[in-house]
């Protein structure tokens, strides 16, 4: 190839034109960016078909429960005692694709027993890009002051009455969030007309008295939702909480399983009556909110 400069020479700029076209054409091209990976939405992380247990959903209805507490994908969420990792299978891959993060606020493996060991080798083995930090450790905070969108807890109110953590865990929860950061609780609810064990070893806790601690606590209540609610369900079981679904007991904690126990009148009563309520952490200075009574979201809200 000749490119000629006015005068019918090849010019000095003509051929470093020529070069540089030459060297383009020869090089290897390059490989295209890949494409951002989209967030999924919380409707694809529930719809995980690599989710343990989604027959669950028709009593836990996590979509919609997430959907109540405001979860965002690029949050900070601290899941407190999350067992086995139900909820932590929506979350974490919820998050990981958004931005956010998950850090399981789980048992302490200075003080867990062999069952509680147990639990949490299994969740580090299906979990291991979510941090894992001690519960119930007050001089090692679950996130850094201030920094969690969102604190959640499903079902484990009564155990923190039980081992009398439950005001701790409040004001652990209350110095983790950012102002105006949620506090997620959902636990088996104790009809108001049946007396409240300070144990809660039926499992059952008054709803009232979750408030009450809540807000002793600095939380403002901010809605309470029947998202979770079971009418059917008047928490009064041989062998509390665990007569019904998932677990089925059939004979009290400790002893050998009762085969001659019929399990069908608690099968067709399905999981827990259950309370779902959203506290809010409030900004500083922030004027005390009228005790007007919070709006109740009607079960089956949210996204289908």
């Amino acid at each position: 190839m000749k490119l000629r400069s006015r005068s019918g020479g090849l010019g000095a700029a003509a051929l470093a034109v020529a070069l540089a076209v030459l060297v383009t054409g020869c090089a290897r091209p390059e490989a295209p960016a890949p494409a951002p990976v989209a967030a999924m939405t919380l409707a694809e992380a529930v719809a995980n078909p690599e989710r343990p247990a989604p027959e669950r959903d028709a009593h836990r209805h996590p979509l919609e429960t997430l959907g109540f507490f405001g979860l965002e994908g690029d949050d900070v969420v601290v899941e407190v005692l999350p067992g086995n990792g139900w909820y932590s299978a929506i979350l974490a891959p919820f998050l990981a694709s958004g931005g956010g993060r998950l850090v399981a606020a789980h048992f302490d493996p200075a003080t867990a027993t062999p069952a509680q060991a147990e639990i949490l080798s299994r969740y580090a083995g299906r979990f291991p890009d979510v941090t894992v930090v001690a519960f119930d450790a007050p001089e090692t905070p679950w996130v850094e002051a201030g920094t969690a969108d969102l604190v959640v807890t499903f079902r484990n109110f009564h155990s923190l009455l039980a081992a009398r953590t439950a005001e701790r865990f409040l004001a652990q929860a209350f110095a983790a969030l950012k102002p105006s950061g949620v506090l997620g609780v959902v636990q088996h609810r104790l009809p108001s007309v049946e007396a409240q064990d300070p144990e809660a070893r039926s499992g059952y806790v008054h709803e009232e008295l979750v408030i009450q601690l809540a807000t002793e606590a600095g939380f403002v209540l901010e809605g309470r939702s029947d998202i979770n609610a079971n009418p059917d369900d008047d928490a009064n079981h041989p062998f509390g909480v665990w007569t019904l679904p998932p677990v089925l007991r059939t004979s009290p904690l400790g002893e050998s399983p009762d085969p001659s126990f019929d399990s069908a009148p608690y099968l067709a009563i399905g999981e827990s009556d259950r309370m779902t309520l959203r506290f809010v952490k409030p900004l500083p200075g922030a004027e005390p909110p009228a005790q007007a009574a919070p709006e109740v979201e009607a079960p089956g809200t949210g996204e289908p």
